[in-house]
């Protein structure tokens, strides 16, 4: 695509597609709805089913790495159609599962991996394009990974009470490809160089840098790993209330299917409406501040969504509350990555700071499991969640925005 071809076209139409293909790959985090079923057929520990959306989280964050580097260098058609292909085909071989293994591989990995090189492709096609209003349009991308749940969760709970949960999986499994496959040939990169009419980079924020850092200077800053550290700690608590969300809810004594119905939706719209209005709030107020708010509003909403469960409508506040403050950071760091390290190498770059994400999709979920297992109950792991929030935020206090002087001069 020349840069003539660039202007005239509708620059919105990635975002479009950037949308159906999050919409699809969120349907990871209605896996809690799969929980209590296959618990009840194969008398499995809360931990061991848990153990499959840690190793889907995992898998999904490592092979971001890898699609990352293959978005960077062929752009994202065909990173994005392997990821839709691996989750459709995940979803359905999952209905097969007979045993832990099964489940692990078929689930934990193909789904995992499914959503590491589908999710790697949208947040760069959208900075790339819209460099003026970066927060705004990864926040509305990725908010379709959190709607995906408003969807797939009461879609799946539905369906499971219709057909049972293998039929189940293979009707959501159709679903998902086709919408990856919509996202995929949306999916394009704008020429190197683009510049949306009217605009200039001496016109960005004073945080962003103005050039593309390569990975390896990357990995050698300690705002890198001030962020990472931040990333993977402040996710702990939302990627935890995700692997449990209907369990949690029924031991607070909410369950059927329009308890699955509303729960699910607030939590979606929690998280969506936080990669938004976040996103679109990082634009004004800086990345870093917002960062730090909603880290330190999660390290609060933890203990009190457990305090107050039993409150339907305070339960429900809580969920809101803490999907908000997962959902921004999802929007707000990936933005904060492109920001402070570029977006010529965003594919890697990026995908080397989501591994922080993997590594809070096992610790999470494996806290909310052992607990659950030995207490019957989830009180201590809300805590510790809380604290582990507020490591975060210290840790946060250590990232530095790049110098436009430096940045500048290296050039």
């Amino acid at each position: 695509m020349s840069n003539t071809e660039a202007q005239t076209t509708n620059r919105w139409l990635p975002v479009v597609g950037g949308v159906s293909m999050n919409l699809a790959l969120g349907s990871l985090y209605a896996w809690s709805v799969f929980i209590s079923p296959l618990e009840a057929e194969f008398d499995w520990s809360r931990t061991d089913v848990t153990w499959a959306f840690q190793i889907a989280i995992a898998t999904f964050a490592l092979s971001f790495v890898l699609a990352g580097r293959i978005q960077d260098r062929l752009g994202p058609t065909i990173p994005a159609a392997v990821g839709g292909t691996l989750v459709g085909l995940g979803f359905v071989l999952t209905s097969f599962t007979s045993s832990l293994p099964h489940l692990y591989v078929t689930f934990g990995i193909l789904v995992g991996m499914g959503n590491g090189f589908g999710y790697a492709t949208p947040i760069p096609v959208g900075s790339k394009w819209f460099p003026d209003k970066r927060g705004l349009v990864v926040g509305l991308m990725v908010a379709g990974y959190g709607g995906g749940s408003a969807i797939f969760g009461p879609l799946g709970n539905e369906l499971i009470e219709r057909f049972g949960w293998r039929t189940t999986f293979q009707i959501i499994g159709v679903i998902l490809f086709l919408m990856c496959m919509v996202g995929a040939w949306l999916l394009k990169n704008p020429p190197a160089g683009y510049q949306p009419e009217g605009w200039s980079p001496q016109a960005a924020p004073a945080e962003r840098t103005l050039r593309d850092i390569p990975t390896g200077e990357m990995v050698g800053k300690p705002t890198f790993y001030a962020l990472w550290v931040a990333f993977c700690l402040g996710t702990t608590a939302g990627l935890m209330i995700i692997s449990q969300l209907s369990s949690f809810a029924a031991s607070a004594g909410l369950t059927g299917t329009g308890v699955a119905l509303a729960i699910f939706t607030v939590g979606a719209l929690g998280s969506s409406s936080g990669r938004i209005a976040s996103g679109w709030m990082s634009d004004i107020v800086g990345r870093l501040t917002i960062l730090r708010i909603m880290i330190l509003v999660s390290a609060f909403a933890m203990p009190a969504l457990y305090i107050f469960r039993e409150q339907a409508v305070l339960l429900y506040a809580g969920i809101f509350v803490v999907y908000w403050c997962f959902g921004t950071q999802l929007s707000v760091f990936a933005t904060t990555a492109a920001d402070f390290f570029g977006t010529k190498h965003m594919g890697l770059n990026y995908g080397l700071l989501f591994t922080a994400y993997g590594v809070a999709g096992l610790i999470g979920p494996y806290i909310a499991g052992r607990v659950f297992d030995a207490s019957g109950d989830y009180r201590n792991a809300f805590f510790i969640a809380a604290g582990l929030a507020v490591v975060a935020l210290i840790s946060l206090g250590f990232a530095r925005a790049p110098s436009r002087e430096a940045a500048a001069a290296a050039t």
